[in-house]
C-alpha cells in the first residue's frame, strides 16, 4: 500500500516500536488495523484509508472488518488486537499480541472440553484496572483473584476503589496488603477526587475489569470526558449491578493512550496463573522462602515463617487462606487442560488406527 502514514493510528495505541514489529509481517497488499469492537462473528476495526496522492495525508476510519473462517476463526480475536487488512476489507492475519487478560470460560456445557477452555478478555493492554465499589463491602479475595488475572497478562495493575464519595471508611491498608506491587487508589468519577492521580498513573492500553455495579462504565466516561458508555444505578438492597456494557470496546483516550470497557463479570476462573498468583501473593511466598524446609506446607511445620507471620500479626489468616484456594485452582484447572490434551492425542491415534484397519479391510489384507 503506497502513500501511507500509518503514525496517524498512533490515538489507537499504534507506536514506532510497533511498526517495527508488525511492519516486517505485511506485503503491499496488507495494512494493519485494531480491533476496536467485537460482535458474534464480526468486528469494528481502526484502520488506514490511503492517501490518494503525494499532497493528502490519508485518514484514520472505522469500518467493519470480514473474517473468512477460512483465514481466521473470529472467536479467537478480541477487542485490542492488531490485525492486518487487505484491500476488501477482510481480516487475513492475527498479528502478535504483547500481552492478553485470559480466564477459564464460563459455559453452562458439562464436558471437561467445554469447561477447561479459556477466554481472552482483552489484548495488548498496558495497565489492568481492577475496580471495585468503596461505598460497600471491599472483597479483598475478589480483588485478589482479579490481581492474578491482571499480573498473569504481562500488564501492570492498579487497584481502583470507586465511589469514594459515598464510601464512609475505605479499607485503603487492607487493600493495599492485598495488593503488593500494584498501586491502590481511591477515586470518584462524579466528584473528581482523585481521577487527577489516576490519569497519571495510566499507560499505554487501559483496560477496566471487574464486577457489574463497580462503576467501571462511569469511571471510562470520566477518563474519556463524555458520556461513551451507557451506566446504570446499582441494587440498593445488595449494590449489586446490573450488565450495563455488555461488548469490550476500545476507544482514545484524550490525553493519549486507548481505553478498553469490559462487562462485568461474575465469575472469574484463573486460567494458567501461577505467575500471576505468585505476583499477588509475593508476601507469601517471600516468607516460604525463609521456612525451614523447602517443601514446607505451612501448616504445623517446625521453622515455619509463614505460620510465624500469622502468629505474629504481621499476616492475616485470610491472606493464606485465598492463596491456597487460587493456588489449589489453578493447579485443578492444568490438570483438567493435561487430561483434555491426551484426551485428545489419544482419539487422534485412535482415529488413525480406525482408518488403516478400514484401508487394510478394502484391500483384503491384514496388517502385520
Amino acid at each position: 500500500m503506497s502513500l501511507v502514514d500509518f503514525d496517524l493510528l498512533s490515538p489507537y495505541g499504534w507506536t514506532p516500536a510497533l511498526a517495527a514489529e508488525y511492519l516486517p509481517l505485511l506485503d503491499d497488499s496488507l495494512t494493519p488495523a485494531r480491533v476496536i469492537r467485537m460482535e458474534r462473528s464480526e468486528c469494528d476495526v481502526a484502520t488506514l484509508v490511503p492517501a490518494a496522492s503525494e499532497r493528502d495525508s490519508g485518514y484514520v476510519t472505522v469500518v467493519r472488518a470480514r473474517t473468512p473462517r477460512s483465514d481466521a476463526d473470529p472467536h479467537g480475536l478480541c477487542t485490542g488486537d492488531w490485525v492486518a487488512l487487505d484491500a476488501e476489507r477482510m481480516l487475513r492475519k492475527l498479528l502478535p499480541r504483547k500481552t492478553a487478560i485470559v480466564r477459564a470460560a464460563v459455559s453452562g456445557q458439562s464436558d471437561a472440553r467445554a469447561k477447561s477452555a479459556s477466554q481472552i478478555l482483552a489484548a495488548n493492554v498496558d495497565t489492568v484496572l481492577v475496580c471495585t465499589a468503596g461505598d460497600g463491602d471491599v472483597d479483598l479475595g475478589r480483588i485478589e483473584r482479579l490481581l492474578a488475572l491482571a499480573w498473569e497478562s504481562g500488564a501492570q495493575p492498579v487497584v481502583v476503589l470507586t465511589k469514594a464519595d459515598l464510601a464512609h471508611d475505605l479499607p485503603l491498608d487492607a487493600v493495599r496488603a492485598a495488593a503488593p506491587g500494584a498501586t491502590v487508589l481511591s477515586v470518584s468519577a462524579t466528584s473528581g477526587v482523585g481521577m487527577d492521580v489516576l490519569a497519571a498513573v495510566l499507560e499505554g492500553t487501559v483496560a477496566l475489569i471487574g464486577p457489574s455495579g463497580a462503576g467501571k462504565s462511569t469511571l471510562a466516561n470520566a477518563l474519556l470526558g463524555s458520556e461513551v458508555f451507557a451506566t446504570n444505578a446499582v441494587r440498593e438492597g445488595d449494590k449489586r449491578g446490573r450488565h450495563t456494557t455488555v461488548h469490550r470496546e476500545l476507544r482514545p483516550l484524550p490525553g493519549g493512550g486507548t481505553l478498553i470497557d469490559t462487562p462485568g463479570l461474575r465469575s472469574v476462573g484463573l486460567w494458567e496463573a501461577s505467575e500471576g498468583i505468585g505476583r499477588t501473593f509475593s508476601d507469601i511466598e517471600s516468607l516460604a522462602a525463609a521456612c525451614r524446609f523447602a517443601d514446607c506446607a505451612h501448616r504445623s511445620e517446625p521453622g515455619c515463617a509463614v505460620q510465624a507471620a500469622i502468629e505474629s500479626g504481621e499476616l492475616p489468616q485470610r491472606r493464606l487462606d485465598s492463596y491456597r484456594k487460587l493456588s489449589r485452582e489453578n493447579e485443578w484447572m492444568a490438570a483438567r487442560t493435561d487430561s483434555r490434551a491426551r484426551a485428545e492425542r489419544q482419539k487422534v491415534w485412535r482415529d488413525i488406527s480406525k482408518q488403516q484397519r478400514r484401508m487394510y479391510r478394502e484391500r483384503g489384507t491384514r496388517p502385520r
